[in-house]
């Protein structure tokens, strides 16, 4: 499946009710020379009160944190099995109550929590300079940078980078993924363009180790610190480095970030069968 272009392998344990996932055979499957090739796995199974229960893995086996598009692939798929009798529904996401949406126009809509944690303007040492950053925990801990606040020559001030399409992501994102400062868990890297009232984004996924497509969580972390530190008004669009545009939209609620949601594409790919 794909939401947006972040992609996943999706196993619907009431089809393969004896299926293990173990950290090798999701590295395995995720490689994308060897196996399938995706940015995770998700395991669908039925839960009582529940539309389902999502359990979230990344690619190098780890888990525990929120996978913003993984819940919105995972909420197509409930209604491609019969899971959902309307368009509304809640389900258990690693451990934790959540509810998305079909819409009419066939896109679907994820409500998260609340962010945990967020924190604005303060520096990190990356790249052999120091540069302006903002961090927020929307279910999985996000820097988000402005891509010009960084400098292509440390020693030269007016030495900004003036596109985000060529930006280095891989290897500034990587060093600051695997930063000191947010040892040992790490965090995901989000650089991002502000123009037009809207966001552009390219991101770095801890588990994932690489640019991805997209990133639902690090999507709404980008949009709640605009809107925090520039004013934006939701909803707020946010261009993916796939092409594709998710919608942040929330209220704010006595100083509180309410009804807080990402809408977008997800689908099926294709449907097959692997022996792990």
């Amino acid at each position: 499946m794909s939401g947006a272009g972040n992609d996943f392998i999706l196993f619907d344990k009431k089809i393969n009710p004896g299926i293990e996932l173990t950290t090798q055979n999701i590295k395995k499957m995720c490689e994308r020379r060897t196996g399938i090739g995706a940015d995770g796995v998700l395991l669908i199974s039925d839960l009582k009160n529940f539309a389902f229960e999502m359990n979230y893995f990344n690619a190098d086996g780890s888990t525990g944190s929120l996978c913003a598009n993984g819940a919105r692939c995972a909420i197509k798929y409930g209604n491609e099995s019969g899971r959902i009798s309307n368009n509304k529904i809640s389900f258990i996401a690693n451990g934790v109550e959540y509810s998305g949406q079909l819409l009419d126009n066939g896109q679907v809509k994820f409500f998260l929590n609340r962010p945990k944690k967020m924190k604005q303007n303060f520096k990190i040492k990356a790249g052999n300079q120091l540069i302006p950053a903002s961090f927020v925990d929307t279910g999985s801990p996000h820097i988000v940078i402005k891509f010009n606040d960084v400098l292509r020559n440390p020693a030269d001030p007016n030495s900004c980078y003036n596109d985000l399409d060529t930006f280095p992501v891989y290897e500034l994102g990587k060093e600051i993924r695997y930063h000191k400062d947010f040892a040992p868990e790490g965090t995901n890297v989000n650089f991002i363009r502000i123009h037009d009232g809207e966001i552009d984004i390219r991101s770095y996924e801890r588990g994932v180790e690489d640019e991805t497509l997209s990133c639902g969580t690090g999507t709404v972390a980008a949009a709640l610190l605009v809107f925090a530190k520039e004013n934006y008004n939701p909803p707020i669009k946010v261009h993916q480095k796939s092409g594709d545009e998710l919608i942040v939209d929330f209220k704010i609620e006595e100083q509180k970030v309410q009804e807080l949601s990402l809408t977008g594409p997800a689908k099926i790919i294709f449907n097959g069968k692997i022996t792990i």
